[in-house]
């Protein structure tokens, strides 16, 4: 049940805002449900394949805020990103992969906050 309803929080941020996966997912799968950094990674990716962009994106879409060809394009990089990001990330000790995770998030809290 807890899952679910976490699932509805990222997806409803995911399409109000265009985030979910690492800043609510993944939290909450660390602290709440105590999987290792790199379970709660792969589970977010899984969970995150198809459901999560395909009725957000057809909503803008409709409303005509959609680039296809960016969108295809940045398609491209993650799909290779994610590969390799994905690949890089498996050695790496789950307490290390766990800080670097946070120090991403304060980055980018940080970059919106002062620049945004």
């Amino acid at each position: 049940m807890w899952l679910f309803v976490i699932g509805l929080i990222a997806g409803t941020l995911s399409g109000f805002l265009g985030i979910g996966g690492a800043t609510i997912l993944i939290p909450a799968l660390v602290i709440l449900y105590k999987n290792t950094q790199h379970l709660a990674q792969g589970t977010s990716l899984a969970a995150m394949l198809l459901p999560v962009g395909i009725l957000a994106a057809i909503k803008y879409w409709q409303a005509g805020n959609v680039n296809i060809k960016f969108a295809l394009l940045i398609a491209l990089g993650f799909l290779i990103g994610g590969y390799l990001g994905a690949s890089f990330a498996q050695p790496v000790p789950d307490a290390i992969l766990k800080k670097i995770f946070a120090i991403y998030l304060l980055i980018i809290a940080l970059q919106i906050l002062i620049w945004g």
